[in-house]
């Protein structure tokens, strides 16, 4: 391998790897703070903070989700070539489209906020939530411009600490104005003779009001690092001698003809999360469940499920964002070598964290929802056994989508997620119809989405690429490892549990089982994937603490 390769292999990996601490940090907290957040607003306000949060996502993805990505892309083919100043001009022209749409998107959702909720999604309350995170759809776009503004230059650096600072503010604010509002929202349901739901909904009105305050705090931030990076900018800009440069007319275009492809693809790969929730709601109403039941069931899924399963799927996203800026780069330079190693090393990293996630919140799923939400009910653990698999298949569509972008072929993903999108449909309409499986038709739909995706993007990704994949290393052995995890992790939890009830609660008792055995899980498993040969001592200089965690493998004769 030439210095070049081990140098960009390095740096691609040291970037994805910061993104993906953020992510997983960032993850962990929103995970945390959900915690006395449903303390607070129950699953009826999960419901309504969950309906309000589908909505702007589905509108934050129209107007600007993929903004970070196509900026990003843009930079840095541009920077590649040493066009400083055209990358200047693509900061700016993305920073006009960003205040055109992100503006045009919070009216709408604002106004339309009634329309949204009540006609489209049964869930009317849910319209309160919902305008207080209209705002932020502004604040998101001009932030997405930024942030892929600096991954275009190689850094993921600010984007990081933005993102998990992001999520602090967040949970800080969503915690203190849930409890604010609900009390409140009892007094105004005291009023109108419907206590329980008024409060549950201005609940979760508080519980958005984080997102908001938190969005206002990364752009802050990451205004401040821009505005403290002028100066040595301005300085790259100078030493850039081009003498054709391109000028608004030339950048919107392209910057628009690069967004629309990455906005299909995100759009259609995200929107049958609001889909499902709309025919999962009508479908269960006219099947004669009541509105409580059905909205208890999807509190659930999107307030517990939903929120334990994307732990995991941030270190898919975080790759695939750091995958496309190296890989555009590569991928321009025609180094096809690099663009296949890349590739490769991706895959890889994702599996070894995927398949012990998947493992983990399936074998782990009642006593994980114990400690963490305080819910013993079978509904809700039979929720991530079913759909704990979609970890995986979610990780590898994930990436792979970030892949196929990075490669320009942009198109493929959209035509993919299409085809998945109709076929999950149809799935989930005969498992609710035909098979009455109420809520787990959307989690078995899901999973076969996500199965469908990982299996036409990787397609495309070898034939388009040329790449090819170590099935052994990247799925054999993490899967080996990830299964002898689980049966420890089973065995130890119920050994632990059963000796703990003796002298304590029975919640006490899950505490220190629960931690105990996935202590344990984690041992067994960084053991295990040596000793499968599922990494190496180059893999694992490549993870954060790699230097420690190599000694440790050598002290243990686990690497040779």
């Amino acid at each position: 391998m030439t210095k070049r390769n081990r140098k960009g292999d390095a740096g691609f990996l040291m970037q994805g790897s910061i993104l993906a601490i953020a992510s997983i940090i960032s993850r962990i907290v929103g995970l945390i703070y959900r915690i006395p957040l449903t303390a607070t607003i129950g699953d009826t306000g999960n419901d309504y903070y969950g309906t309000a949060y589908e909505i702007y996502n589905i509108i934050l993805l129209i107007s600007s989700y993929s903004i970070p990505l196509a900026v990003s892309k843009l930079v840095s083919a541009r920077m590649a070539k040493g066009h400083v100043k055209d990358a200047n001009k693509v900061l700016h022209g993305a920073l006009l489209f960003a205040f055109i749409s992100g503006g045009a998107a919070s009216l709408i959702v604002f106004f339309g906020a009634e329309f949204f909720t009540g006609t489209l999604l049964k869930t009317p309350l849910s319209a309160i939530a919902l305008k207080v995170l209209a705002p932020t759809l502004l604040v998101v776009a001009v932030l997405g411009v930024f942030r892929g503004f600096f991954q275009g230059l190689g850094t993921m650096i600010p984007s990081a600490i933005s993102q998990i600072g992001e999520q602090i503010v967040n949970a800080i604010i969503s915690v203190v104005a849930a409890n604010i509002l609900f009390s409140y929202g009892k007094r105004v349901g005291g009023v109108l003779g419907d206590v329980k739901n008024y409060a549950a909904a201005f609940g979760a009105a508080g519980g958005t009001l984080g997102t908001s305050t938190g969005a206002g705090f990364a752009l802050i931030f990451i205004l401040f690092i821009f505005f403290a990076f002028t100066k040595s900018f301005k300085k790259m800009q100078a030493k850039d001698k081009t003498t054709r440069l391109e000028t608004y007319s030339d950048v919107l275009p392209i910057l628009i003809m690069t967004i629309i492809p990455v906005l299909l693809s995100t759009t259609v790969y995200n929107i049958s999360s609001i889909i499902d929730q709309g025919i999962f709601k009508n479908l269960a109403l006219l099947q004669g469940y009541s509105v409580a039941e059905t909205s208890k069931s999807w509190g659930v899924f999107t307030g517990k499920y939903k929120v334990l399963i994307n732990v995991p799927l941030s270190i898919a996203s975080a790759m695939a964002a750091s995958t496309v800026p190296s890989l555009t780069a590569a991928f321009n330079s025609n180094d096809k070598a690099l663009v296949k190693k890349q590739i490769n090393m991706a895959n890889r990293f994702v599996m070894i964290i995927a398949f012990p996630c998947a493992v983990g919140i399936m074998v782990l799923a009642s006593p994980i929802l114990q400690l963490l939400f305080n819910d013993a009910e079978k509904s809700s653990a039979m929720m991530l056994v079913i759909g704990g698999c979609s970890v995986v298949f979610y990780s590898l569509s994930t990436l792979s989508n970030g892949i196929l972008q990075g490669i320009d072929k942009m198109t493929i993903p959209v035509k993919n997620a299409l085809i998945a999108l109709v076929a999950h449909l149809v799935l989930l309409v005969i498992l609710i119809e035909a098979f009455h499986l109420h809520i787990y038709a959307v989690i078995i739909a899901n999973a076969f989405y996500a199965l469908l995706m990982c299996f036409l993007n990787q397609s495309a990704v070898l034939r388009f690429s040329g790449a090819s994949i170590d099935i052994r290393k990247v799925v054999l052995a993490p899967l080996e490892a990830s299964l002898l995890m689980g049966v420890v992790a089973f065995l130890m939890y119920h050994m632990f549990d059963a000796l703990f009830v003796l002298c304590t609660s029975a919640r006490i008792a899950n505490f220190f089982a629960c931690i105990i055995a996935i202590l344990i899980a984690v041992v067994v498993y960084f053991v295990a994937l040596l000793l499968f040969r599922g990494v190496d001592e180059e893999t694992l200089l490549k993870f954060p603490g790699g230097n420690k965690l190599c000694n440790i493998a050598y002290s243990l004769h686990l690497l040779r």
